[in-house]
């Protein structure tokens, strides 16, 4: 099944294209990664898709609705784990995760067991009486990521989701996605090009708005004639040329 197309997926603003005609498809159970260096549109596609911002032109549809003429039906399906750790820095881990719960419709008591059942499956128990505030970077990376699934999204966005972590705690993070495998479709943006081609299923490369490469780590190697993904991607983001 298809989780989400785009057609001829446009944002500008003012006179500058900041996305220029996507044209996207992506699978139910996907892990697909956005990948560019700054200023290609990668977040500006996630905004899009996510209804966060309306594009200029062009559509996207996740399971079968609109996010231009839908966004309502379309966040039913969908969550976000921002760039921003989103997580309120007062509340304990576990009040972070029955708050959220319960913003999404679930009453004090489904609250709490949906809040003990992300616990159980994120290893947080040694942390859940703890403020948010207190944790490290890479616990709350951990907690905004539990946060964005305790609606049970049949999509989630991951925007640089170990961004500023140390080693360890972004190797913890990746296990965690890749449990995510398959259950959910995960788009993921990051400028760690290893994560990628660790997590990844497949890869769409963007250069200056326009998607130019797309396919697996191998796909993209045969592609660019390389054998290290690095090489592969530098090729496609300097010559900007190549065919999707």
């Amino acid at each position: 099944m298809i989780a989400i197309q785009t057609t001829n997926l446009t944002k500008k603003y003012n006179e500058k294209t900041v996305v220029n005609s996507l044209n996207l498809t992506i699978e139910q159970g996907e892990l697909f990664a956005l990948l560019g260096v700054n200023g290609a549109g990668k977040s500006t596609t996630i905004k899009m898709l996510s209804c966060l911002t309306k594009p200029t032109k062009g559509d996207g549809i996740i399971f079968g609705n609109s996010i231009v003429s839908n966004p309502i039906k379309v966040k039913e399906h969908i969550n976000i784990s921002p760039q921003e750790t989103a997580i309120a820095p007062n509340l304990t881990v576990k009040e972070n995760l029955e708050f959220i719960a319960e913003i999404y419709g679930s009453n004090k008591k489904q609250a709490r067991q949906k809040a003990e059942n992300t616990i159980s499956a994120f290893d947080l128990s040694e942390i859940e009486q703890t403020k948010a505030k207190i944790l490290s970077g890479g616990w709350q990376r951990r907690l905004s990521i539990a946060m964005a699934l305790i609606s049970e999204p049949r999509i989630l966005f991951l925007d640089e989701p170990t961004l500023g972590l140390d080693v360890l705690a972004r190797r913890e993070l990746w296990n965690i996605i890749k449990k995510l495998k398959g259950k959910v479709t995960v788009i993921l943006t990051t400028h760690y090009l290893e994560e990628a081609e660790s997590l990844s299923d497949r890869i769409g490369i963007m250069v200056k708005g326009e998607l130019k490469a797309i396919g697996t780590v191998s796909e993209l190697l045969k592609k660019t004639n390389t054998t290290k993904f690095e090489d592969a991607f530098i090729a496609i983001a300097e010559n900007g040329g190549m065919d999707v």
